[in-house]
């Protein structure tokens, strides 16, 4: 090896030393939230026995994880918040429950729960959230933004673990969907593909302030739609359209779309005109 090499390999030590490394195993972070989504929705029936040991054998799991994590607590105080955050969990249950149900009843190609659970990347995205969002309640550091980058990589929905979303909650097909660290979304909100939900100004000096929207209560966002601003708020019962975006805040009741008008023609008006230009 060459003195570059040598170089490199002493620099490289060194800033490993100080702060330069990952910290945390994600893989182990990756497997324990598969298996705990596992247990909430297996492939079939559990009997009762068979939930109680995968249920402890995920809280055991979970326990290795934060121990590496909170270095700084006890294993009294360890063990309380886990005891604390599996209660939590149990209340996720019921909340999923509530939004695959929606997604039933609001998407026409939907045929049934198992379809949603098992194929359903909005379905999977929500999740996730709802038990990283738990996690952050708890002031855990990196676990909630691992857990949701996680499902970022699987779905293609971003969805900070501290945003604010209410029950139920419906994504539709999803991909491309972000929702910001601050935003609030009401009750029986259902969002399409591509729709950004972020801040106006992107400032490190903002970190303690609200950057993004509020949706109230019953509305629904079309596909890529980019709702910006923490002062805006879209009023409940909206609708927000395709394509559209939204920096000022919406009344209740409201439709939102493009201005522009499509012009329709038939294809023997063109004479062959190839009208689509690049």
């Amino acid at each position: 090896m060459g003195n570059l090499d040598e170089f490199f390999f002493e620099k490289l030590h060194k800033y490993q030393t100080e702060n330069w490394v990952r910290a945390i195993d994600s893989r182990k972070i990756f497997n324990w939230i598969d298996e705990l989504f596992f247990v909430l929705f297996p492939e079939n029936p559990l009997d009762i026995d068979e939930i109680k040991l995968l249920w402890f054998k995920n809280k055991y799991n979970f326990t290795t994880i934060l121990k590496d994590i909170l270095e700084n607590k006890t294993e009294v105080e360890i063990f309380k918040i886990i005891d604390l955050l599996y209660l939590e969990f149990s209340n996720v249950y019921y909340s999923l429950q509530k939004d695959a149900q929606a997604i039933l009843d609001t998407d026409p190609a939907a045929d049934s729960i198992s379809e949603i659970i098992n194929s359903y990347p909005g379905f999977l995205a929500i999740a996730f959230y709802r038990i990283a969002n738990t996690i952050s309640k708890q002031d855990i550091p990196m676990l909630p933004r691992i857990i949701s980058e996680y499902a970022h990589s699987k779905t293609g929905i971003d969805i900070h673990p501290n945003a604010t979303i209410d029950v139920p909650f419906v994504i539709d097909h999803g991909t491309g969907i972000v929702i910001g660290e601050t935003c609030i979304i009401g009750k029986n909100v259902c969002i399409y593909q591509g729709v950004t939900l972020g801040a106006l100004q992107v400032d490190k000096s903002m970190e303690e302030k609200k950057r993004h929207p509020t949706v109230e209560d019953n509305v629904v966002i079309y596909a890529n739609a980019t709702i910006l601003g923490g002062s805006t708020v879209i009023g409940n019962h909206s609708i927000i359209g395709g394509n559209t975006f939204v920096t000022k805040s919406v009344n209740p009741y409201s439709i939102v779309m493009q201005s522009s008008k499509n012009t329709v023609l038939d294809q023997k008006e063109f004479n062959d005109i190839n009208s689509f230009n690049i």
